[in-house]
C-alpha cells in the first residue's frame, strides 16, 4: 500500500508509528485474546490506557497542579453548550471574541443559554485578522472570556493571548492543541477536539481548573456537568475507548520526537515553507490573512481564479496530495499542517506549488 500525503483539516493525518501499533494490537490487545474495544471500560487493561493518556497530556502540555483532565464525547461542538451551561449563571454574562466560524458557533450556543456579549468580531473584515489582545474591552464582571485559539476555516491564530485579569479565560484550542507551548495556568478551561493533532475523531479533551468545578450547577443533567466527569476521572459512563487509546499512542509518539518543543519547531518550519513559497510566487498565490496572525496549522491561500484552484486540487491529488480544498464556506486552498504532517509532505507540496505556478502564470 502506498500512503498519500493527507492535508485534510480534520480528521487528518496521524503518526504512522501510532497507526501501526494500533493495527498490531487491534485484534489481540496485549495477549488478552480480544481487542481493547471489546473489553470493559472498567477493566484494569483499559484503566491503564485511560490514565496513561491523561498523564501524558499533563506531562507534555505542562498542566499544573489544581487542574483536571477530562475525556468527553461530543467533540468541541458539545463544549460550545457545556461551557455556558456550567459557567454562565442566570443574571450573569460572558464575553466572546468572534474570530471566525468556530468562535461564532460557540457564541451562538452560549446566547441560547444566557447573556453572551460579543466584545470583538472580525466579520467586517471577513475574519482575516485578530484584535490586539491589549485592546479588548473585557467586562470585569463577566463570568468568563471565551476565545478560539486557531480558526481552522479562516486560517487565523492567536500568537499572544489577552490578559483578562480576574475574569476566567476559556479557550477552544481544537486545531492547535499540542502544537505549541502554552501557559496553561493563564486559562480556567481549555478544550479541544482530538482530531487535529492528537488523535482520531470521537473524543474531546478538557483541561479545567478545579476551582471552576464549584460553579457547576447541580440542576444540570449528569453528563452535561463537568464536575460529574472530574469526580470520576471521565469514567462516569463508557468513554470513547478507541479514541482515548489512540490519543495515548499519538502522545507517546509526540513524546518520542521531543514533545512540544519539537512540535513547535516543526510547526514553524512547515508554515515557513508554505508561506515562503507564496511570497516567492510573484503574487500567483495570495494569502488573505493579515501576516501577524497567519495560522501555522491551517494555511489558506487563493489562486488567480477559481478554475485554477480546481485544477490545482485535481493535479495535486494525481500527485498523491489529498485534502487541499478550502472549506466550502470560503473556497480557495487550505494546507493543514498538523503535528503528524512530516516535512517531506510539506516539501513535496511546495515543489508542486512552484511547478504549478510556473506552468500556469
Amino acid at each position: 500500500m502506498k500512503r498519500i500525503f493527507n492535508f485534510s483539516a480534520g480528521p487528518c493525518t496521524l503518526p504512522l508509528p501510532a497507526l501501526e501499533k494500533a493495527q498490531a494490537e487491534f485484534v489481540d490487545f496485549k495477549g488478552k485474546g480480544m481487542s481493547l474495544i471489546e473489553m470493559s471500560h472498567r477493566s484494569k487493561e483499559y484503566d491503564a490506557v485511560h490514565m496513561e493518556a491523561m498523564d501524558l497530556i499533563k506531562e507534555l502540555f505542562g498542566v499544573p497542579a489544581g487542574y483536571k483532565v477530562l475525556f468527553l464525547g461530543g467533540g468541541a461542538t458539545l463544549q460550545f453548550g457545556m461551557v455556558p451551561m456550567n459557567f454562565l449563571p442566570a443574571g450573569g454574562s460572558a464575553d466572546y471574541v468572534v474570530t471566525g466560524s468556530w468562535a461564532k458557533k460557540a457564541y451562538e450556543d452560549a446566547a441560547k443559554i444566557g447573556k453572551a456579549n460579543v466584545i470583538w468580531s472580525g466579520k467586517e473584515g471577513n475574519f482575516m485578522n485578530l484584535p490586539d489582545p491589549a485592546s479588548l474591552k473585557i467586562d470585569p464582571s463577566a463570568s468568563y472570556l471565551h476565545l478560539t485559539s486557531n480558526e481552522t476555516i479562516g486560517g487565523v491564530q492567536w500568537k499572544r493571548f489577552p490578559d483578562p485579569g480576574k475574569v476566567p479565560m476559556i479557550c477552544d484550542m481544537s486545531s492547535d492543541f499540542m502544537s505549541r507551548r502554552v501557559k496553561v495556568g493563564d486559562f480556567a478551561l481549555i478544550y479541544a477536539g482530538a482530531q487535529k493533532n492528537v488523535g482520531p475523531a470521537g473524543v474531546a479533551i478538557v483541561i479545567v481548573r478545579e476551582d471552576m468545578l464549584a460553579k457547576c450547577p447541580d440542576s444540570l443533567p449528569a453528563y452535561l456537568n463537568f464536575k460529574t466527569h472530574a469526580d470520576s476521572d471521565s469514567l462516569y459512563n463508557t468513554p470513547p475507548v478507541f479514541s482515548v487509546y489512540f490519543v495515548g499512542l499519538t502522545l507517546q509518539w509526540l513524546k518520542g520526537i521531543g514533545g512540544l518543543e519539537a512540535a513547535e519547531r516543526l510547526a514553524d518550519q512547515r508554515a515557513g515553507f508554505i508561506y515562503g513559497a507564496m511570497e516567492k510566487s510573484g503574487g500567483f498565490y495570495r494569502c488573505p490573512v493579515a501576516e501577524p496572525v497567519r495560522s501555522k496549522m491551517n494555511i489558506v491561500f487563493r489562486l488567480p481564479s477559481e478554475e485554477l484552484e480546481k485544477q490545482f486540487i485535481a493535479e495535486a491529488l494525481e500527485r498523491s496530495m489529498s485534502g487541499l480544498k478550502g472549506h466550502r464556506s470560503v473556497g480557495g486552498i487550505r494546507v493543514s499542517a498538523y503535528n503528524a504532517n512530516g516535512l517531506d509532505s510539506i516539501k513535496d507540496c511546495v515543489a508542486f506549488m512552484k511547478s504549478f505556478a510556473s506552468q500556469n502564470s
